[in-house]
């Protein structure tokens, strides 16, 4: 029997995105753990942000996916405060579900994975914001044995809300 763990990712992806992605889906498939994802392995029966409720309650830990969603190329940080602040280049965002989210199995007390492409900053992604590592996408590149054992720690974690030990 697989341990459920959520997994917070935008439903619509980009194909380097979908990629990474089934990087991380195949970890979790070979550490015998099971997806979870509103939209993806399970619908709403109720309002979306309850029914992330019901699904985390039911998952041993949470995987978070910053994938980029909005690219901003000029904007006001802030507008009409003392902190306005023109942004000008490119901000990248994630979906504001990963924040949701991600504070809704922090609640719960579930250990937390989480990557995001590069430049994605803001809320679970930032340094310190949590109790956890904010480690980068994997790349289809990536050495595999560094991959597995960054899972094998949270893993254990995992299994120890699953367990009961």
């Amino acid at each position: 029997m697989k341990i459920p763990v959520f997994v917070s990712c935008p439903t619509s992806l980009s194909k380097p995105q979908e990629a990474q992605r089934a990087i991380i889906l195949a970890m979790l498939d070979t550490l015998n753990l099971e997806p979870r994802a509103l939209g993806r392995s399970d619908y709403p029966a109720e309002l979306p942000l309850r029914e992330v409720l019901v699904i985390a309650r039911h998952c041993a830990g949470g995987v978070i996916l910053g994938f980029n969603q909005l690219t901003v190329t000029a904007g006001t940080w802030k507008p009409d405060t003392k902190a306005a602040k023109l942004v000008s280049g490119l901000t990248r965002l994630p979906t504001a579900w990963n924040h949701l989210e991600a504070g809704i199995l922090f609640s719960l007390g579930r250990p937390l994975l989480v990557f995001k492409e590069p430049d994605i900053s803001g809320g679970i992604f930032d340094l310190g914001t949590a109790d956890v590592f904010v480690h980068t996408m994997p790349s289809t590149r990536a050495k595999k044995d560094d991959l597995r054992e960054v899972f094998l720690k949270w893993r254990d974690k995992v299994g120890h809300i699953y367990y009961g030990v």
